[in-house]
């Protein structure tokens, strides 16, 4: 499953540890859900579904990653897995779906009834040589996630993702959840894994999930508090530099078109991009 993905979609990051994991040990309270399609003993399709529970918006199931291998295209495989989603989320109480779709696929997706909505970039960064490490302001520290408290950096992380652009809010980013997907999530790197600490309070945060020398830029955000001061920018220039120096490559990341502030700080960082994909809706 995961050499699948990485040939469809090389700029996502998630190793063969942390796919058992998920599938082993589905979020709680999601009610999560993957299929795959096999040809001749080999997994040609993916796909995952769910119950949305990291918005207060009532009746949202998503559909993640539905994909499947290009030699295998246009038998039915894509159709087949995305109804078998489709049931899922209905039978957990669904009245609305989210999922994403890459531009040669929205024909597909619009005869399945779902709308394009918005515009999700996918960009990449070579760390070699590796960004330098920030020199931060005075009364700002920059410190690696490890040995601090979940509960602090979950803070930044619910608190900061509040206004995120999106088809629905991220307003309700449980703990337990949060610990389960990010905490605990086997590819979480909490050495380059950077906070912001601003006169001993947590105000930014960068968080660095890994396969090899691969890495993903699991989210960056600043506290509406803290913002204007450059600390998403400084936190995650420091959280890239101690990625590279723990032996990364190559890093992504993704961020909605609508997101200019984030976007601004990747172009000064050096990221190019690589792919983008629509986030589609539709109504059950």
């Amino acid at each position: 499953m995961v050499a699948l993905r990485t040939l469809v979609f090389p700029y996502l990051v998630r190793g063969v540890a942390s796919t058992r994991r998920m599938i082993a040990e589905p979020p709680p309270g999601e009610d999560w859900q993957a299929w795959v399609a096999e040809a001749d003993g080999r997994v040609v399709g993916w796909v995952s579904a769910y119950r949305n529970t990291q918005t207060s918006t009532p009746g949202v199931g998503e559909i993640a990653t539905l994909h499947v291998h290009p030699a295998h295209r246009r038998r039915g495989i894509g159709a087949t897995l995305l109804d078998t989603a489709l049931d899922h989320v209905r039978a957990l109480g669904s009245t609305r779906v989210l999922g994403h779709a890459r531009a040669e696929s929205l024909p597909f997706a619009r005869r399945h009834g779902f709308t394009p909505s918005r515009e999700l970039r996918y960009s990449t960064l070579d760390l070699r040589p590796a960004p330098p490490m920030p020199e931060p302001p005075p009364g700002v520290r920059l410190l690696p996630a490890a040995g601090l408290d979940p509960r602090r950096i979950h803070r930044v992380d619910a608190e900061s993702a509040r206004d995120e652009p999106g088809d629905v809010p991220v307003d309700a980013l449980d703990y337990d959840l949060w610990r389960h997907e990010c905490w605990e999530n086997l590819g979480l790197d909490r050495e380059a894994s950077t906070v912001a600490e601003v006169d001993g309070e947590l105000a930014a945060l960068s968080l660095v999930k890994r396969d090899g020398d691969r890495m993903w830029s699991d989210y960056t955000g600043t506290l509406p508090a803290y913002r204007g001061r450059g600390l998403g920018r400084l936190t995650k220039q420091a959280a890239l530099h101690r990625a590279a120096a723990r032996g990364v490559r190559t890093a992504y990341t993704s961020n909605d078109e609508a997101n200019a502030p984030m976007l601004a700080i990747n172009a000064r960082l050096g990221y190019r991009p690589v792919d983008s994909q629509w986030s589609c809706r539709r109504t059950l």
